[in-house]
Parts: C-alpha cells; sequence; structure tokens
C-alpha cells in the first residue's frame, strides 16, 4: 500500500474519533465511535476463550470495522435508524471500501457484508457484544443522561441478539439486573 492510500484511510478512520455516539461516559460526556469500537474488541479479546469453536481473529476483524461507515454517515441511535439510514451507511461502507486497493479493498466489502448480513456465528457474536456494550455504557453513565425512552429499552435491547448465545445471553441477564438496581436507586 502506498502512502497517500495509508494516510487517507488512516484520515477517514479518524473521524470515528471525532463523530460521537448517543451514549454517555461515565466522566459525563458524550463517546466517541471510536471509543466504542475500542472496548468492543477489549470485549472480543476478553471472551475468545468461551468460543473456542469461532474463528475468534474474524471476531476481531468483524469489530474492528463493524461502524467505519460511521466515519463517514455518523452514529444514529437504535431507536431512530431507519432502513433509510442502514442504506446510507452501506453506501458509505462500499465508498470506504473503495479506497483501498485490489485484494485489500475487496476484504473490506467482505467484513462489512458479513457484518451486515449476520449470517455467520462469528458476525453473530459482534452482533450480540456490540448490542451489549451499548447496554453496558449505559449503565456506567449517570441516569440523567437517559432518555425517558431508554428506561425500557435498556430492559429489551439486545435480547433477540444473545437469545441464541448461551453465554452472552446469561451476560445479558446480569446487564440486566445491573440496570435494574441503577434505576431502583433514583427512586
Amino acid at each position: 500500500m502506498d502512502h497517500d492510500t495509508l494516510l487517507g484511510f488512516l484520515d477517514l478512520a479518524e473521524k470515528l474519533k471525532c463523530n460521537t455516539r448517543h451514549s454517555w461516559t461515565s466522566s459525563g460526556r458524550h463517546e466517541s465511535v471510536a471509543e466504542h469500537v475500542y472496548r468492543l474488541m477489549v470485549f472480543a479479546w476478553l471472551v475468545r476463550d468461551e468460543f473456542p469453536e469461532l474463528d475468534m481473529d474474524r471476531v476481531m476483524e468483524l469489530a474492528l470495522f463493524h461502524d467505519m461507515g460511521e466515519a463517514v454517515t455518523g452514529d444514529i441511535p437504535a431507536f431512530e435508524k431507519t432502513g433509510e439510514d442502514e442504506k446510507t451507511e452501506g453506501e458509505a461502507q462500499e465508498e470506504i471500501a473503495g479506497l483501498l486497493p485490489g485484494p485489500r479493498g475487496e476484504k473490506l466489502r467482505e467484513i462489512f457484508r458479513e457484518v451486515r448480513e449476520k449470517q455467520t456465528p462469528e458476525a453473530r457474536l459482534v452482533n450480540a457484544m456490540d448490542k451489549l456494550e451499548a447496554l453496558i455504557q449505559h449503565n456506567e453513565a449517570d441516569l440523567s443522561t437517559w432518555l425517558p425512552l431508554e428506561y425500557d429499552l435498556q430492559l429489551t435491547y439486545g435480547e433477540k441478539e444473545t437469545r441464541d448465545i448461551p453465554w452472552m445471553a446469561a451476560l445479558r441477564e446480569r446487564v440486566n439486573r445491573d440496570s435494574v438496581e441503577k434505576i431502583k436507586k433514583e427512586d
């Protein structure tokens, strides 16, 4: 890869540091997309021994690039995202993959496709972890940052995605308990 291509791609990736998510950190500021991606990668690394049947290097790749389209589109909270938004993000992913020449660009297209289609066990695990990471982040943020709809959403978001992955379903239950405790403390 030539230096211009590398620097151009890194410049685009830097936008993930600039683009904030709906979630707040425990220090009272919006988290960036890059921070979410980083912690998802840490999450994947920590649970790699729980899933010996999966290609965890692939899980790491999928996690690394799962929100790359948001470098172009910005983050849209799950409770606001429409089919049109999904289409726009897919177009952004294609544009991003087009920045890389030859096999590297095609590999990125494959990663985007796998994440989007959620047909492989690795992609389903990343999808479940993505939901859980957001829930965990919400629990770490002050309740004053929660929207009214999030009190219910915090207890249901990610259920479908974790249901068929027993280890993640059990973690989802634990996160739910933490959410209930957090909400009770406010009362």
